[in-house]
């Protein structure tokens, strides 16, 4: 038996059980538990009280919860939504985005804070998809035109971040040509393998031995989408690019061929019991522990970064939400920008990526992980209230 202890798994695990019971038990802290998980992970974490440490074992679980994460985020596009002028106007907003995002860059690059504008630009250009979904169902709006056209931007905005971070700043080497072949190649892989999921998916045969052993101790669907999961995370790490883009497609390809899920209903259930029951909050506890604020709180002009970096969140994801505003109102559009301003998980991934390639400092990392911590808390609370409130003449949602 190889020498591993799990004493720090077993302590990230507690925290992961503690925050959101917490929560439950005070319902008075309108938190989301993600944000709980890396406060407590970095109180803590080697950088503070010093009673957990980043081992082996919490690194590979952390490690497979980040793929989770992704899996999950492409699940939840709906490939079907995005056409017409709902896709035009989302792929004119993530451009604006890295526009914005690229001026911010350039700005914080002259000031020292950042070594690559274009990183910092990538980093501030997606929108947490799974935290938007519940704040527009709470205001009834996730089937309206402002809840589509919000859950297009954020869809093509988490994919096209997960994409452009994967091909100009992958861990893996290589130039940036040489990953655009090796995205396309992979591509056409991710495609073959979606037509041949698909394929089966319609055999009588496979079909019938599918719905046998779906709720039996096989678990035969939740088993086929981790197998999906990790040979396209494979691939992905085969042709140079960042694992995170081939659990990102893993994702998308079961929700594209798992359009009717009338004879397995419990399915998608089960894959986010998994993914948010244990794996995922793993990774957000861990990057808690990993997350060295002593250079912030050290430095007043480190931590000024933190509100900076904030407006430079919203700046550059909430402008492209005013190409709406004629269809949906001022107030609407406000709202919207709040939610597309709302970013964590792949801030976190992106700052992670950013250190481990050079290209960002620790301290800056920390204050963009900060400043996605406090959208997080701010943005979606006022935009529910935005979107709650009657607008001139209409009635209350």
């Amino acid at each position: 038996m190889p020498d591993v202890h799990f004493t720090n798994l077993f302590a990230v695990a507690l925290v992961a059980l503690l925050a959101p019971l917490l929560l439950g038990l005070v319902p008075a802290l309108r938190i989301p538990a993600v944000v709980l998980e890396i406060v407590v992970g970095i109180a803590v974490g080697p950088h503070a009280l010093g009673l957990v440490d980043v081992d082996v074992p919490v690194q590979i679980v952390a490690l497979l919860g980040l793929g989770f994460l992704l899996f999950l985020a492409g699940l939840e596009i709906d490939v079907h939504q995005l056409r017409g002028r709902v896709l035009r106007t989302a792929l004119l907003g993530y451009l604006i985005t890295l526009a914005l995002g690229g001026l911010a860059g350039a700005g914080f690059s002259a000031a020292g804070w950042v070594h690559s504008p274009y990183l910092l630009a990538v980093t501030l250009s997606a929108t947490s998809l799974g935290l938007v979904v519940p704040v527009l169902k709470d205001a009834g709006q996730v089937d309206g035109q402002v809840g589509q056209s919000t859950i297009a931007a954020a869809s093509i905005a988490d994919f096209a971040a997960v994409l452009v971070l994967s091909l100009l700043f992958s861990t893996e080497g290589g130039g940036a040509g040489e990953r655009l072949v090796m995205v396309a190649l992979f591509a056409i892989l991710v495609a073959v393998a979606g037509f041949v999921v698909s394929t089966a998916g319609r055999s009588q045969r496979i079909g019938a031995a599918l719905v046998r052993l779906q709720d039996t101790t096989a678990e035969i669907r939740v088993r086929a989408a981790v197998v999906l999961l990790v040979a396209f995370v494979a691939l992905a790490e085969q042709f140079g690019l960042e694992t995170i883009l081939g659990a990102f497609l893993a994702g998308a390809v079961v929700g594209l061929v798992d359009r009717d899920s009338s004879s397995h209903p419990q399915f998608r259930v089960k894959l986010a019991a998994l993914g948010y029951g244990f794996l995922i909050p793993v990774f957000f506890v861990t990057s808690g522990l990993r997350l060295d604020l002593r250079g912030l709180l050290d430095d007043p002009t480190a931590l000024l970064r933190v509100p900076l970096f904030l407006v430079a969140l919203l700046v550059a994801r909430g402008v492209p939400a005013y190409l709406s505003i004629r269809t949906v109102g001022p107030r609407a559009t406000a709202a919207v920008a709040l939610l597309q301003a709302t970013s964590l998980p792949f801030i976190v991934t992106a700052t992670q990526i950013g250190v481990a390639t050079g290209l960002m400092s620790a301290v800056t990392a920390a204050a963009l992980t900060c400043a996605g911590l406090l959208s997080v808390l701010i943005f979606p609370a006022a935009a529910l209230l935005l979107l709650k409130q009657p607008a001139d003449g209409a009635a209350p949602v």
